[in-house]
């Protein structure tokens, strides 16, 4: 299908006709294979109907949809034989569902500690007995579309929902007034409709369903980004089947996963956060209207762990000998983009005390029959929600576990273990409730392309955050964690509008972790200026070194949330692979919460923001739907003369510095805290000794430096990036000094030995160029800037270096990483 996109631009593509159709539930069932680096099976995709969201066109975009389905050319499946299992032998590629869910007629298929059991049994797929020809049936057919890319689909099938046993229990539909294709489909609007305190009934009825045998192929063709589906006779969303079936398997090249190896050498799977999301690991609708729930049935070899965006800790199932079963659910609909899954040899680290099976730290669970209409009622669509526990409003800290490769579970015990239950407990005291009922966090491999990811119910963090004291680890866990409120629970309704996460999580890290540590406030605030001056010298540097095009907030201007009639729409920049190493939504979102916070007063800021949280939780939102809320809770002599115009116009639409940053900022220099006074005394000290003459005149005082905490020392080398020449001996003291030359040195964490890298390439420091190596080969997350640091001086050796790097580990990074890197030498 000709999408009409032209291909050399940067804007990804959000294919799938939301506006008719809603995926509401997805049930997966898969294995894993590494040895051909492939995933394959089925997913089944239950629909209700389109988008609640008022549709608006963009211009540029309306017509996509209908040009898209001009000249398709439909067809069912080639040949397709689904073999019989031989029980004796496992095979990824034997049989997708040769280890189903069993239908088990009334009984619950979740036990009650809210895991599922995994027992499953061999099943045979009954092939279709309605046999599609190849010819295209008629252009006024409803076409399906779903985001596709890199994916091998063999199959699309109706399932037959009327088969199953048990249903009627559930649902409304009368068999003897309504045609076979009508009964189906009431069938799935009745399931999809069951209230949140039927979810494990709804869930089990799903699994049921995902097993029932097909009901006719459907016509299919896929181009680079997309799936189109169709059935004779079906003219309207309305007329097609509610729910599918899709057979298909993943390509080694697909971009949504990563197959590489861990730090141990072993092999591992796992989703890093792609530009374009999932839709590589499966089909499925990828704008964020699209919000829906999911269970997920995954094998693996018996030496494999896998984790999942999951409410559940599953167990695995062994299914026979050398391969496990596990299965996981989500009953908050979220969008298909935050599924993540990791599979590898993974070991769960626990503390060096405890002999305890059990999680990291018991808390009590929800109970299973929870009243989740506790509190007032919620503004989102009907789920078991969190906000309606009384018992999960009181959780400080949720259940966790710890996941790592065995050569790092010393670091994790060291770092990272006892840090989790006070960040836990100190983003519960400023937000509330957990919006997620459990957490696993887990070390990823080194060529993970940033310091942290956050899912539903699971957290990546990078191996460098293991490095030094608790500082990096701690921050960085906090972010992640802050997350769980703002990019999850509450979502950007457009993407192009990352600052309404990255912002947020920015913005709380500093204050979920001032309180984990317990600082008294008048420390807090030292330290939470200390960063602020940190950030401005980031902010700065970013917006000399991007394009203006890149340092706008809400790109999309007042076009931001609109789609075209069908649902389609693009996200602007989405494809830049340098987009993904910027820093600017971080931080000019930082700096105007910062702003918005400071102007209001912290009580108040941080009161409306408990108060949006509880309103807005479970949904999508715009800029304006935040400006506007927490304007209007303040009295208008108060509000200093914001506007929800002037704010959008001055922080989110502009390039730049906005106006009022930069006089805040200029302001602040006289008045900066005790924390960053001092390093601005050190900084002198530093340019006096490098001014003195190599031979010191006998009798003249040695410099006395103060120990500086990491982020004071990643100030004191951002002041000094800004002198012209360092002399060799200066920088030789500046090593000796902060330890800057030992790895695990106390303070040496992996912002410290990034400005050191930079200092030591700008004024070619050669007897630290080693260093520079070694964290280019094992920092993975933080190295991309310094590749081009060693381009830009055309100096012959640091070129060397930088090729011989790029050499070692480009088969291991990820591909994002490795064609900006790619660019920057070639």
């Amino acid at each position: 299908m000709d999408t009409k996109l032209d291909p050399a631009w940067d804007d990804l593509p959000l294919m799938a006709n939301t506006s008719h159709m809603l995926v509401k539930h997805y049930v997966l069932d898969l294995d894993v294979d590494f040895e051909s680096r492939v995933i394959e099976g089925t997913i089944v995709l239950f629909f209700g109907d389109g988008n609640r969201f008022k549709i608006q066109e963009i211009s540029s975009q309306e017509t996509i949809q209908m040009e898209s389905e001009k000249d398709c050319t439909f067809r069912t499946a080639e040949p397709c034989h689904v073999p019989k299992m031989d029980a004796s032998t496992f095979s990824p590629r034997m049989g997708y569902n040769e280890c189903a869910v069993c239908g088990k007629g009334d009984q619950d298929a979740f036990d009650n500690d809210g895991n599922h059991d995994n027992r499953e049994c061999d099943s045979e797929i009954s092939s279709s007995k309605y046999c599609c020809d190849t010819g295209n049936h008629g252009r006024e057919d409803f076409l399906l579309v779903l985001d596709c890319c890199d994916l091998s689909v063999l199959k699309v099938e109706e399932v037959d929902m009327a088969a199953v046993p048990g249903l009627e229990r559930f649902t409304k539909a009368p068999k003897l007034a309504a045609t076979p294709e009508k009964l189906r489909r009431d069938i799935v609007r009745d399931l999809v409709a069951l209230p949140a305190d039927a979810w494990r009934e709804q869930f089990d009825c799903y699994a049921r369903c995902s097993q029932a045998p097909g009901c006719g192929e459907l016509f299919f063709d896929t181009d680079s980004w997309s799936l189109q589906i169709r059935r004779t006779g079906a003219q309207t969303a309305a007329d097609f089947p509610h729910a599918i079936r899709i057979w298909y398997k993943t390509k080694p090249e697909g971009q949504s996963v990563t197959w590489t190896s861990d730090q141990d050498g072993r092999p591992c799977v796992y989703t890093m956060g792609s530009p374009i999301n999932n839709r590589a690991l499966f089909p499925c609708q990828e704008p964020p209207v699209a919000m829906s729930t999911w269970q997920a049935t995954v094998r693996a070899a018996a030496s494999f762990v896998v984790l999942m965006s999951g409410e559940n800790s599953a167990k695995p199932t062994p299914l026979r000998e050398g391969c496990m079963s596990w299965h996981y659910y989500v009953t908050m609909p979220m969008p298909a983009s935050t599924f993540t899954i990791a599979v590898g040899s993974w070991t769960e680290v626990k503390p060096k005390t405890s002999p305890s099976d059990e999680l990291v730290t018991e808390y009590p669970l929800l109970p299973a029959k929870a009243d989740f209409r506790y509190a007032d009622t919620c503004s989102h669509v009907e789920y078991p929600c969190r906000f309606q526990d009384a018992s999960a409003a009181t959780q400080e800290i949720i259940p966790h576990r710890v996941f790592a490769p065995l050569c790092l579970e010393g670091a994790c015990q060291e770092a990272l273990l006892w840090l989790v239950p006070p960040c836990l407990s100190a983003a519960h005291s400023v937000l509330g409730t957990h919006p997620f009922s459990r957490l696993d966090i887990l070390i990823v491999p080194a060529n993970f392309p940033s310091l942290g990811m956050a899912s539903p119910h699971i957290i990546f963090l990078s191996q460098s955050t293991l490095t030094g004291v608790s500082h990096l680890c701690g921050t960085r866990l906090c972010h992640e964690i802050a997350h769980a409120w703002f990019g999850l629970a509450i979502g950007a309704r457009d993407w192009t509008e990352e600052w309404l996460s990255e912002g947020f999580a920015t913005h709380l890290e500093d204050v979920f972790w001032a309180e984990a540590q317990q600082l008294p406030p008048h420390k807090a605030l030292e330290q939470q200026e200390l960063r602020a001056c940190l950030r401005w010298h980031r902010l700065q540097d970013e917006l000399r070194n991007s394009p203006e095009e890149m340092q706008v907030l809400r790109p999309n201007k007042e076009d931001t949330g609109h789609v075209s009639s069908s649902g389609a729409s693009v996200v602007k920049h989405g494809l830049n692979p340098e987009k993904g190493f910027m820093q600017v939504h971080y931080l000019k979102g930082y700096f105007l919460l910062r702003f918005l916070a400071r102007t209001l007063g912290k009580e108040t800021y941080f009161s409306f923001l408990r108060k949006f949280v509880h309103l807005f939780h479970g949904q999508l939102i715009l800029s304006q739907d935040f400006l506007q809320m927490l304007l209007e809770s303040i009295p208008e002599n108060k509000r200093l003369g914001l506007t929800v115009e002037n704010v959008i116009r001055d922080w989110l639409e502009c390039s730049g510095i906005p106006k009022a940053l930069q006089e805040e900022q200029e302001a602040e220099d006289c008045k900066r805290s005790g924390l960053a006074r001092r390093v601005g005394s050190e900084v002198e000290k530093w340019i006096r000794l490098n001014r003195r003459p190599r031979k010191r005149k006998r009798g003249k005082q040695e410099a006395a430096f103060e120990k500086l905490s990491p982020d004071q020392i990643v100030l004191l080398l951002d002041c000094l990036l800004e002198q012209k020449a360092l002399s060799p001996q200066t920088l030789q003291r500046l090593q000796q000094t902060y330890h800057l030359q030992e790895q695990d040195a106390e303070v040496t964490v992996e912002q410290v030995r990034h400005r050191w890298c930079e200092l030591v390439i700008k004024h070619k420091y050669t007897r630290a160029y080693e260093q520079v190596a070694r964290f280019l080969q094992e920092d993975q997350a933080m190295g991309i800037y310094l590749y081009g640091e060693l381009m830009v001086g055309e100096d012959a050796r640091q070129q060397q270096l930088a090729h011989r790097c790029f050499e070692l580990v480009k088969e291991h990074m990820d591909r994002a990483s490795a064609q900006v890197v790619s660019e920057m030498l070639f």
